[in-house]
């Protein structure tokens, strides 16, 4: 039985969209019948180098040399090859445009605008792009973010890439640990802050907390401060540091952007650190541009005409593909703060505003927004709006109905899955489908997803979501994994030569994906993914505490996190350790990581090799089976987590 249909593209908008000419294209070169989303999906699947070069062409790469190979190995997962005699910029795609046209509009929650041109950003580019040629980065180096989403973290981000170097970021609020796990690991050359940042009507001081960071990270070669919350911040915390504009050259005005390898590295992102400190995983240039390129063209309908707001932090992948739209000649809205602050309604004060066509944000803030009574659709002017992107958790079929109720009935509601792990999507929307209640519109162009139980394709029914050939956007590697043992591990361990992502899902009959959460125990509250082990590393750290382990319980059509404990002897769980015990996670790694239940027990289960075994403590919590208790130690330990009192509130 398919899902009620809640909105149909009328013919006027599929013939305008970008991907009706791209099918025309791909009919014409190919001379194959290409007349729906479904031929077009086979074709990019069946002929991946003829699709791949056509999103080359169409999307209009700029490169120094294309080379006449698109796909070498292509049977192998990992080690196809893509495009391997090309040379590229990722920055020279997104600043291709010098106009006036703005290119990015900056928002904050305390009621500050700005906006940069795109030939104020090209200049902009240039100068910051200067100053670390003269820090002395060069191809390779690793650039460092310690910032919010403000335009000049944008424009960093750009002067790294037009160097051939490399960008990493995680987001101010996290907490001492949480930024040592990372920036520890990847070894910035130069790193760049603001003086804080803004949430919920108050503001953070970043540079008292990196004063305690930098003593655990190795040398810098400089460590710049970007001012925002002070026009001229005190750096008595940081007294090595140099404000922004003492770094760039201001005399910049042309960028010489450094040609590299399809493959090369162009941004490393940081997995939830389940099993220890985060892995570092590294996207490549190529593959990351031309991903989004198709994302945002084909399946999003992007072009100079739009404006992309996505509500996304700089240490979440959303940010990296919002940054991207630039290559589409997009304008861009980056904002700071909560979004519900000052007022519950503030995003869409913003979409109402800058005429914003395509907004982005999470599955919990649309519920939240039908909780808080809000009705987008009676109190702003929303008539720019064509797209509303949803991502970080499945949507409920409740929210899809809210969308359409209270915020716009003409709308293309697109609910996105993919992840730090390709950086992009598998499955998302399309501006020529129906939406349906509670599904995904489609799976990706060039994304061969299926849905597999026990190693086989399933016709019907829920398992394991798989990707079973390759495609440009998967990493090409882990940092500081030079056998690449921890990739393989990561993606291939469960199928031989099959990317296994770790989501429950099924196909439905219209050709649509569902998203039933992680396969795995990876946290997920609001849609963020957090990893266990982070939690456990400060939990240790406090004295009563003789071990821990948090789940994430389904609750109110989201997840929370719940951490149970094991006292040592002669303690007891009482408010004030309580509170010792979320301050200590708070201080370390970020708000989000703080449970929303702690309770005590009497043991934990474990396998016989003495892991936690979160997924059978989840499932007994959730009323669900657990498979396998021969693996586990002590079996009875997980009566102790049935039908708990704590956990009906």
């Amino acid at each position: 039985m398919m899902n009620r249909v809640l909105w149909q593209p009328d013919r006027t908008r599929i013939e305008r969209s970008n991907l009706h000419r791209f099918m025309q294209q791909a009919g014409e070169r190919t001379g194959v019948n290409i007349d729906s989303y479904d031929r077009l999906y086979r074709w990019s699947i069946d002929r991946p180098d003829e699709f791949w070069s056509l999103v080359w062409d169409f999307t209009g790469v700029l490169s120094s040399e294309r080379g006449e190979r698109v796909l070498v190995d292509g049977e192998r997962m990992p080690g196809a090859r893509w495009f391997p005699e090309a040379r590229l910029n990722y920055a020279e795609n997104l600043l291709r445009y010098r106009d006036d046209r703005p290119a990015l509009v900056f928002r904050n929650e305390a009621g500050l605008r700005d906006s940069l041109s795109y030939a104020g950003l090209y200049r902009r580019v240039a100068q910051v792009a200067a100053g670390l040629r003269r820090a002395g980065v060069v191809e390779g180096d690793r650039v460092a973010g310690f910032v919010p989403n403000v335009i000049d973290t944008a424009v960093v981000m750009l002067a790294t890439a037009s160097l051939g170097a490399v960008w990493t970021a995680c987001s101010p609020d996290f907490g001492l640990q949480g930024i040592i796990d990372r920036f520890g690991q990847t070894t910035p050359k130069v790193l760049f802050t603001t003086d804080g940042y803004l949430y919920n009507g108050k503001s953070f001081n970043s540079l008292q907390r990196l004063a305690q960071v930098l003593p655990h990270l190795p040398p810098l070669g400089r460590l710049v401060v970007i001012p925002y919350l002070d026009a001229a911040p005190d750096l008595g915390p940081v007294p090595d540091a140099v404000l922004l504009d003492d770094f760039i050259d201001p005399a910049a005005m042309s960028l010489e952007f450094t040609q590299v390898a399809f493959d090369s590295p162009l941004c490393i992102l940081y997995s939830s650190g389940t099993t220890g400190v985060p892995k570092c995983i590294v996207h490549g240039v190529g593959g990351t541009l031309l991903q989004h390129l198709k994302e945002h063209q084909l399946h999003t309908d992007l072009g100079r005409e739009d404006t992309l707001f996505y509500y996304a932090t700089c240490g979440w992948m959303m940010w990296n593909w919002m940054l991207s739209g630039l290559a589409s000649g997009t304008t861009l809205v980056l904002f700071d703060g909560s979004p519900f602050a000052p007022t519950a309604t503030v995003l869409w004060d913003i979409v109402e505003q800058e005429g914003v066509t395509a907004f982005g944000t999470s599955a919990k803030y649309i519920a939240a927004q039908e909780k808080a009574g809000v009705r987008p659709g009676q109190s702003h002017r929303l008539n720019s709006l064509r797209t509303l992107l949803s991502t970080g958790s499945s949507l409920t079929n409740e929210s899809f109905e809210y969308v359409y109720r209270e915020v716009k009935s003409d709308l293309c509601l697109s609910s996105i899955s993919g992840g730090t792990d390709i950086l992009s999507c598998f499955a998302l929307g399309c501006s020529i489908l129906p939406v349906r209640a509670g599904e995904l519109q489609c799976r990706g162009l060039g994304m061969a997803v299926d849905i597999w139980d026990e190693g086989r394709p399933v016709t019907s029914g829920k398992g394991e979501l798989v990707c079973t050939r390759p495609f440009p956007a998967m990493p090409i590697g882990f940092w500081n994994d030079s056998d690449g043992q921890q990739y393989r591990d990561a993606y291939f361990n469960t199928f031989d030569n099959v990317w296994a992502h770790g989501d429950f899902a099924e196909l439905t009959p219209a050709g649509g994906v569902v998203i039933h959460g992680r396969s795995d125990a990876v946290l997920n509250p609001g849609g963020v993914r957090i990893g266990t082990a982070e939690i456990y590393r400060q939990v240790e750290k406090v004295e009563a505490v003789q071990e821990a382990v948090a789940i994430g319980q389904r609750w109110q059509d989201d997840v929370r996190v719940v951490l149970f404990l094991v006292l040592k002897p002669g303690y007891r769980l009482d408010s004030v350790l309580e509170q010792e015990i979320r301050q200590t996670i708070r201080s370390n790694t970020t708000p989000r990581h703080v449970p929303e239940k702690i309770i005590q027990v009497a043991d934990i289960p474990r396998t016989r090799t003495g892991k936690l075994v979160e997924l059978a403590i989840r499932n007994t919590v959730e009323g669900l089976p657990v498979k396998n208790l021969a693996a586990l130690a002590n079996p009875k330990a997980l009566a102790l987590f049935r039908e708990l009192p704590q956990l009906r509130c």
